[in-house]
């Protein structure tokens, strides 16, 4: 207690600024958020989103990202790396007479290629 009977009182001067920003910081530009706000000042037309469908070995039913077609999408195989690897194997083990493109022949060791049957864009591949 002081003097006059009133509490003491401490200066502990001005309160600490507040810290950098990221942009102060790092230097530069902040990293984008994945939040995007839903107002802005320009109308462009409706907004479209899209999302990631998982390919897998038959049609997949989705909408085109480049056409925004509702869609099956078409499918087409072709060896992947599982039969390269396999046919080598079944080659170096002794059987040199054709029996190393068998693993080329079986849809289990197939990659499948997607594209939309609307405008043939290439929509991604299922790997084996």
């Amino acid at each position: 207690m002081s003097k006059n009977g009133a509490p003491p009182s401490y200066n502990y001067g001005p309160p600490p600024a507040a810290p950098p920003s990221y942009a102060q910081a790092v230097g530069g530009v902040p990293p984008t958020s994945p939040y995007i706000p839903h107002h802005s000042l320009v109308q462009s037309g409706p907004e479209i989103l899209t999302t990631v469908v998982p390919l897998g070995p038959n049609a997949t039913h989705m909408i085109c990202p480049h056409c925004h077609a509702e869609i099956d999408t078409t499918t087409k195989t072709q060896p992947g790396l599982i039969a390269y690897i396999s046919g080598l194997i079944i080659c170096l083990t002794g059987c040199p007479f054709g029996c190393c493109l068998i693993p080329c022949c079986i849809d289990k060791c197939m990659d499948v290629h997607h594209s939309c049957p609307n405008c043939d864009t290439y929509l991604g591949r299922y790997k084996r």
